[in-house]
């Protein structure tokens, strides 16, 4: 009699667990290949990423130079071991009783500085910051390859600080310039420069921002912002894109130490090119104008005006005898494109305006009175009497504020008096000024209790503000006027 064992033999048993411990194995080997694979391939393409790098940098540094600056500073001595806290020692009447022994002789000395450049041609054009060789006796620069050479000034623009010296050589390396438009925040860059005179430094980081205006570094603003470190001595010298080409020259840094704290600034290669041109043409920039009161649209403002987004700059006021009032602009209308392309803030379409030559036609796409029309103007020079304060002057820059001088023109259109005070031009949103309801258009005819019909006049009452702390203003607007008081950090 067949009897059935219900347990399972033991060789079976022993059979099964071998066959499950070969498929685990198997299969924690092929997980374990797997992600080896997956770590190679990363590791792989950070080579391939470190590698080329390496090789754009490689390409662009002999084409970033070396920029050592010298100028003469002139100090007279006393007989206090200072200067005089008097100036009586070059009173001719003091010099008449005691004898020209006692005129204080200047004493003068070499003042150094250094910053950084890139050749831009062959034959020895380099672009770098105004605020480098500005007022320098002598400049001198020094190749990636160790030759140096003196160089002269072609041009300088302390509106926009871009520079153009040269040097006598020819057969150099050239750093191309790219498409500073094209640009995208999160972009990879790369700075080349002599930060503390440490020559040929790179550094490497990502477009932070782009348009980056109203900061009070110059009158014309449309910083690219990045975190590459950029440090004192890298002023002058290249952004760089991935294809090797300059995009940005390395400008300013926001620092409160003095140091990189991962905010610097770089002027947009294209705004560069068209001054760059200029100056190379001309030695020296001529600004187109368009003669309009700029400002920001709000939430309410755009509302108001039949706007379903906050987009383009409202016309505030029209020059008269100004291309825009010839060609039919007028208060109220917005600007939503130039030449088709779309206006997004002040700075911008400032910007634009000003690099624009004179005798050119550009074209406005505006909204009036909820309806869209097309406008074109011809762009004039900008009038010399126009002079403007700006607020890269201290104290205007902690206010948000810009003045113009009150020409008889301005006096007629805003319906005030020659000479009765200085025109608000622009105010910048959310500032000091902005808070205190003061807006464009509206006449400044006191600082500190002291009248003003002139922007000299208007400079020197506003410097007793930096020991005061303090900024009184009689603010006229129509037949109003009140008192605005405002307070400085």
């Amino acid at each position: 009699m067949n009897i059935h064992d219900p347990k399972p033999r033991r060789q079976d048993v022993f059979s099964a667990l071998l066959s499950i411990m070969f498929l685990f194995t198997l299969f924690s080997s092929t997980q374990v290949y797997a992600r080896t694979v997956q770590e190679d391939e990363n590791i792989a393409l950070l080579a391939r990423t470190s590698q080329a790098i390496a090789e754009i940098v490689k390409e662009a540094m002999p084409a970033v130079v070396f920029v050592q600056v010298e100028k003469t500073i002139e100090q007279g001595p006393s007989p206090f071991g200072g200067q005089d806290p008097f100036g009586m020692f070059n009173d001719p009447f003091f010099q008449r009783f005691f004898g020209p022994q006692f005129r204080q002789r200047p004493r003068k000395f070499k003042q150094r500085g250094q910053g950084s450049g890139f050749i831009i041609s062959s034959d020895g054009y380099i672009l770098t910051n105004n605020h480098v060789v500005g007022g320098a006796d002598s400049i001198s620069v020094k190749l990636a390859d160790g030759r140096k050479f003196k160089a002269k000034v072609i041009g300088k623009d302390p509106q926009s600080d871009v520079a153009v010296i040269k040097i006598n050589a020819t057969g150099l390396p050239v750093l191309p310039l790219g498409n500073s438009d094209a640009l995208q925040v999160g972009e990879w860059v790369i700075a080349i420069g002599n930060p503390f005179g440490l020559t040929q430094t790179v550094t490497v980081g990502v477009v932070s921002a782009k348009g980056r205006s109203r900061l009070g570094i110059t009158d014309y603003e449309d910083y690219i912002q990045t975190d590459a470190a950029i440090n004192p001595g890298n002023s002058g010298g290249p952004l760089i894109n991935i294809h090797g080409q300059a995009i940005g020259i390395n400008s300013a840094i926001f620092s409160r130490s003095g140091g990189y704290m991962g905010i610097g600034f770089a002027i947009p290669i294209n705004m560069a090119k068209a001054v760059k041109d200029q100056l190379i043409k001309n030695g020296k920039v001529i600004r187109g104008w368009l003669g309009v009161v700029i400002q920001e649209l709000d939430e309410d403002l755009a509302k108001s005006f039949g706007l379903k987004k906050t987009e383009g700059v409202l016309i505030s006021e029209v020059a008269e005898n100004s291309p825009a009032k010839k060609a039919g602009l007028k208060s109220g209308d917005i600007i939503l494109k130039m030449d088709g392309h779309k206006v997004y803030d002040i700075g911008e379409l400032r910007n634009k305006i000003a690099l624009t030559p004179p005798g050119t036609k550009v074209t406005f796409d505006i909204l009036r009175e909820g309806k869209h029309k097309t406008v074109t103007v011809t762009i004039e020079e900008k009038p010399g009497g126009m002079s403007v304060a700006m607020n890269k002057h201290e104290i205007l820059k902690q206010l948000g504020l810009v003045v113009q001088e009150l020409t008889p023109d301005l006096a007629q259109q805003f319906g005030y008096r020659e000479g009765q005070g200085v025109l608000v031009a622009e105010v910048e949103p959310g500032s000091l000024a902005a808070q205190a309801g003061i807006e464009p258009g509206q006449l400044i005819e006191e600082v500190n209790r002291i009248k003003v019909s002139t922007l000299k006049e208007f400079l020197r009452a506003l410097s007793k503000s930096r020991q005061t702390k303090t900024v009184l203003f009689k603010i006229r607007d129509g037949d109003l006027s009140r008192y605005v008081a405002l307070k400085l950090s």
